[in-house]
């Protein structure tokens, strides 16, 4: 039988990114990152706004259903999303009616999705979302949490990201577009990383960094035009999961910078369901 409460106790696991950006995704009304429970992909939608920006509503309220049009990895496919479009556009009309309220989330796992709200108040709001829900929907797949929350822990624990740098979330585009697509990642492929170097010298000495962790030097590149024209392309067969990969591109990275060069990224090839 499935645990709502267990389930909106959000275990978020981080991810880190591919390139160096000065913009922070902190000022960004929405933002969306990959998180991992018991072992499967969550994707979060958060309102970012609502940090800075929060109405004195007290009562936190998440409605979901369980849709049936879902890939694999438990991400919604088009039929899924025509089912959660449908579900929370329901659930908004329904409860503007009611009270003043707030979404500030959107989480998608195994093939539910959530809504999370602050509402102002409480009154027969539990009954009439029950009622409209046995009419229009199947009621043993949707859920109902309502509960005081003055200080709005849930948002800050569950929602709002740890990392804020735009890098973050610039590599959970990624992530994000291949878990959409019915991607699991939770295997090992071959990740392949690209840095620029200014001198020879300095290349050398990281390549034989990498040979001691195993790596395999793939192409290595003059380009007199560049500012680090020493280019190198290297790979190595790695675990893809939202961790492994902030993991491995934390230490990459850490090194690289150890040489005052530049990584340039990194890249595997999908395994999606289309």
């Amino acid at each position: 039988m499935f645990n709502f409460q267990s389930f909106i106790r959000v275990s978020l696991v981080l991810t880190f990114v591919l390139l160096n950006f000065s913009k922070s995704y902190a000022q960004a009304e929405w933002a969306e990152y990959l998180a991992r429970k018991n072992k499967n992909l969550m994707s979060i939608q958060v309102d970012m706004e609502f940090d800075y920006n929060r109405p004195n509503y007290k009562n936190l309220l998440i409605v979901g259903k369980k849709y049936n049009g879902c890939f694999k990895n438990g991400f919604p496919n088009e039929a899924g999303l025509n089912e959660i479009y449908t579900f929370s556009d329901a659930t908004e009309n329904a409860l503007n009616k009611m009270t003043k309220n707030k979404l500030v989330g959107i989480i998608t796992y195994n093939c539910i999705a959530l809504d999370v709200y602050y509402i102002k108040d409480t009154i027969n709001i539990r009954k009439n979302l029950e009622n409209l829900y046995i009419r229009e929907f199947n009621d043993d797949k949707n859920y109902i949490y309502l509960k005081k929350d003055k200080n709005q822990k849930y948002y800050y624990s569950n929602l709002f990201p740890q990392n804020l740098s735009s890098n973050y979330f610039t590599a959970n585009e990624y992530l994000i577009e291949l878990a959409n697509a019915g991607d699991k990642l939770d295997d090992k492929r071959l990740v392949i990383h690209w840095a620029y170097f200014k001198s020879r010298k300095k290349r050398e000495k990281f390549i034989k960094d990498l040979k001691d962790f195993a790596y395999q030097v793939d192409t290595i590149f003059l380009d007199k035009k560049d500012k680090y024209p020493y280019h190198l392309k290297f790979s190595k067969e790695s675990a893809v999961d939202p961790y492994s990969i902030i993991d491995l591109t934390n230490k990459i990275q850490n090194r690289i910078y150890y040489y005052n060069s530049i990584y340039g990224g990194w890249g595997f090839d999908p395994k999606t369901e289309d």
